[in-house]
C-alpha cells in the first residue's frame, strides 16, 4: 500500500481553466488567466481562469433557477447531501491538506490537523443544526416562519481557504439557499477540489456554483448584482467596505468578517510559565495569518522581563521551513504582497522604537527563497504605535505593559477592531469579569478548545453578522410573520 503522505496531489489543469456553473465545468465567457504561486518556491504551480461579469450572470441565473426547488426541499434531503459532503472531505483530507500547503504555504502538519478537519466540522455542525432547527413556530395567532434568504454570493480569503468556504457554504445550503462562491484567486486550488467534491456528493445543478476571479471584477459584480439576495465576505476592511458600498443600491443583506488585532490580557495572577507559551503560538498560528490571532500580549509591567524571556525562548524554538516537511511548524507567508507587508511592518516597529527581542527583518537563516519570515516579537510597545494598532497578518507579536487591570482593559479596547480576545487568569470569576468588559465578538479564557458552535464575528470595524453554529445558520434566513395562522 502506498503511504498516503508521500503521494503527490494536484488539480487537473483543465479544471483550473474552467468554472463550475449549473452542475458542470464550463469555460469562461472572456478567457483570461493568472498564475497560482507556491510561496515556498516562488514558482507558478497552476494557471487558473479569471471570471467576468458575464460569468457571474451565468452563475446567478443557474442559482436563481435552482433556488425554486432547493428552497422547498426537505430537511432530510438537505441533511443527506451534507452527510455526503462531510464524508467526502474526510475521505479526501490528504489531497486537501497537500493542496492547501502548496497553494498558501501552510505547514503540512497544520493543514492536516487544523485547515482540513476544522473545515469538515463546519459541515457536520450545519447538518446537526439543520436536523433539529425549528423553521416554524406559533405565537398566539401568528406563525413565525424562517425561510431561506435566496441566492447568496460567498467571498472567501486565502489564509484559511477550505475552512472559510465550508463555514459559509454549509450553512447556506443547510438553510435552503443556493450559492455562488468566489474564493481568493491567490489560493483557489482547494476551492476547485471542493467544487468537484460538491459535484460528486450529488449537489443538484445550480445549487452550488464557483467563479474564480479578482475582487474588482468578480467580487464587485457579485456585490452589485440585483438578483443576489445576500453577500458574505471574509477579507480585509478595504474589501469589506467596497463590497458593502457596491451592495447598497440593491439593498441586499451583507455580512462581513474583516480585520482584527486581538488582545491577550495576562492578568497579574496568571501562571506566566503556562500562559505565555501558548499565547505566543496562538499569535503565530498559520504564520500569524489569522484575523483573530492574539498579536497584542498585554502584561503587568512588573512581569515584563519575565514575559520577554519566556516568549523569546518559545519563538526561537519554532521551526520555519519547507511546509511539506513533517518537522516544520511555520511555513512561508502565503503570497508576495503579504510578505512585503510583514517586512515593512517589522521595519516600522524598529523605527518606532519598540524593543526587538527576537526575529526581525528578512528571512530566517538558511532560507534564500520563498516568502519566509522570522518569528518576531517586540516588547515595550506603546499602544499607539502602528505595530500595535494595525493588522500585520504575519508572525509578529507585540508585548504591551500595563500598571492596572483597568488600564489593561483600556488598552485592549483602544483599537478600531473587535473580533477576538484572550484573557488568562487562575481566577475564573475575575477572568470572566474582565472578558465582559472587552469589546470583541469572541473572548477566550485560558485557551479553551475550539468550539465550532460558538458564534464568530466582530464588533466595530471587524465586521457585521456572525458565522458558525446557530447564529451563523440564521444569517441565511429571512423571518416571515403569518398573522391569523395560529
Amino acid at each position: 500500500m502506498t503511504d498516503q503522505s508521500s503521494r503527490s496531489y494536484s488539480v487537473d489543469p483543465e479544471t483550473c481553466r474552467n468554472f463550475y456553473i449549473d452542475g458542470q465545468w464550463i469555460a469562461p465567457a472572456r478567457p483570461t488567466f493568472t498564475s497560482v504561486v507556491n510561496p515556498a518556491t516562488e514558482q507558478a504551480i497552476a494557471e487558473i481562469a479569471l471570471g467576468s461579469e458575464e460569468d457571474v450572470d451565468r452563475a446567478v441565473i443557474a442559482a436563481r433557477r435552482a433556488f425554486q426547488s432547493w428552497s422547498i426541499s426537505t430537511v432530510e434531503a438537505r441533511a443527506a447531501i451534507l452527510d455526503k459532503i462531510y464524508a467526502l472531505i474526510l475521505e479526501r483530507k490528504e489531497a486537501f491538506a497537500q493542496v492547501i500547503s502548496l497553494e498558501m504555504g501552510a505547514a503540512i502538519g497544520s493543514a492536516r490537523a487544523m485547515q482540513v478537519p476544522l473545515g469538515a466540522e463546519h459541515v457536520r455542525v450545519a447538518r446537526e443544526i439543520l436536523s433539529s432547527y425549528c423553521f416554524r413556530t406559533v405565537e398566539g395567532d401568528t406563525a413565525i416562519a424562517r425561510e431561506p434568504i435566496g441566492v447568496c454570493a460567498l467571498i472567501t480569503p486565502w489564509n484559511w481557504p477550505l475552512y472559510q468556504i465550508t463555514a459559509k457554504v454549509a450553512a447556506a445550503l443547510a438553510t435552503g439557499c443556493t450559492v455562488i462562491l468566489k474564493p481568493s484567486e491567490l489560493s483557489p486550488l482547494s476551492a476547485l477540489l471542493f467544487a468537484q467534491l460538491m459535484h460528486d456528493a450529488g449537489v443538484p445543478a445550480g445549487v452550488f456554483n464557483l467563479v474564480n476571479g479578482s475582487g474588482p471584477e468578480v467580487g464587485a459584480a457579485l456585490a452589485a448584482h440585483p438578483d443576489i439576495d445576500m453577500i458574505s465576505i471574509t477579507g480585509s476592511n478595504r474589501a469589506g467596505a467596497l463590497v458593502a458600498q457596491a451592495a447598497a443600491p440593491s439593498v441586499k443583506r451583507v455580512t462581513q468578517e474583516l480585520g482584527g488585532k486581538s488582545p491577550n490580557v495576562m492578568l497579574p495572577d496568571a501562571d506566566f510559565a503556562k500562559a505565555v507559551p501558548p499565547g505566543v503560538m496562538s499569535a503565530f498560528r498559520n504564520v500569524g495569518q489569522s484575523c483573530s490571532a492574539p498579536t497584542r500580549m498585554i502584561v503587568p509591567r512588573d512581569r515584563l522581563l519575565e514575559v520577554e524571556s519566556i516568549a523569546a525562548t518559545v519563538a526561537n524554538a519554532i521551526v520555519v521551513g519547507d511546509p511539506l516537511s513533517e518537522e516544520t511548524v511555520l511555513g512561508p507567508i502565503a503570497n508576495e504582497a503579504q510578505f512585503r507587508r510583514v517586512q515593512e511592518m517589522i521595519d516600522v516597529g524598529i523605527s518606532e522604537g519598540a524593543k526587538l527581542i527576537c526575529g526581525g527583518p528578512g528571512r530566517p537563516d538558511g532560507l534564500t527563497e520563498g516568502y519566509y519570515a522570522r518569528p518576531t516579537i517586540f516588547s515595550e510597545v506603546d499602544p499607539e504605535m502602528r505595530i500595535a494598532q494595525q493588522e500585520i497578518f504575519g508572525p509578529v507579536l507585540c508585548i504591551i505593559a500595563y500598571d492596572t487591570v483597568d488600564e489593561a482593559v483600556s488598552i485592549a479596547n483602544n483599537i478600531v477592531y473587535g473580533l477576538g480576545a484572550q484573557v488568562q487568569s487562575q481566577d475564573l470569576d475575575v477572568a470572566r469579569a474582565v472578558a465582559s468588559r472587552i469589546r470583541a465578538g469572541q473572548v477566550h479564557i485560558n485557551y479553551p478548545a475550539w468550539n465550532p458552535r460558538a458564534p464568530f464575528g466582530g464588533y466595530k470595524r471587524s465586521g457585521n453578522g456572525r458565522e458558525y453554529g446557530v447564529y451563523g445558520f440564521e444569517e441565511y434566513l429571512e423571518t416571515k410573520a403569518i398573522i391569523g395562522a395560529g
